[in-house]
């Protein structure tokens, strides 16, 4: 089982930047896919960006394309997911899972071991 924990979240202003690393514990965090989720209040948790075990191939969603980089330190058992120009409309709990498969790899169902999550707030 890996246990995950984020961090990096903060207040930031429109247009801002920020990264978030999620730490991983366990030995096979270097063959597995990640991804980063992301919940705002009243909302369902949606799929942001997922990197599979050496980083050759990344998805995003649609909303964070250009603007969101995932990538990952296998020796360092670290994923990070680095967010550049942000909206207001970011703002969430970002949560990091591992991939287990059984659905689809943008649907929180195929991910288990969440972390805590981490704050993102955009305002001005």
């Amino acid at each position: 089982q890996v246990q995950l924990v984020e961090s990096g979240g903060g207040l930031v202003q429109p247009g801002g930047s920020l990264r978030l690393a999620c730490a991983a514990s366990g030995r096979t965090f270097s063959s597995v896919t990640m991804g980063w989720f992301r919940q705002a209040p009243g909302k369902e948790r949606e799929f942001v960006a997922s990197i599979i075990w050496n980083g050759v191939s990344k998805h995003y969603a649609d909303p964070v394309k250009g603007r969101f980089t995932i990538s990952r330190d296998n020796a360092k058992n670290t994923v990070y997911l680095q967010m550049n120009s942000l909206k207001p409309e970011d703002t969430a709990v970002y949560y990091c899972a591992v991939f287990r498969g059984g659905s689809s790899w943008s649907l929180p169902d195929g991910y288990d071991s969440w972390g805590q999550g981490t704050q993102v707030t955009v305002s001005s």
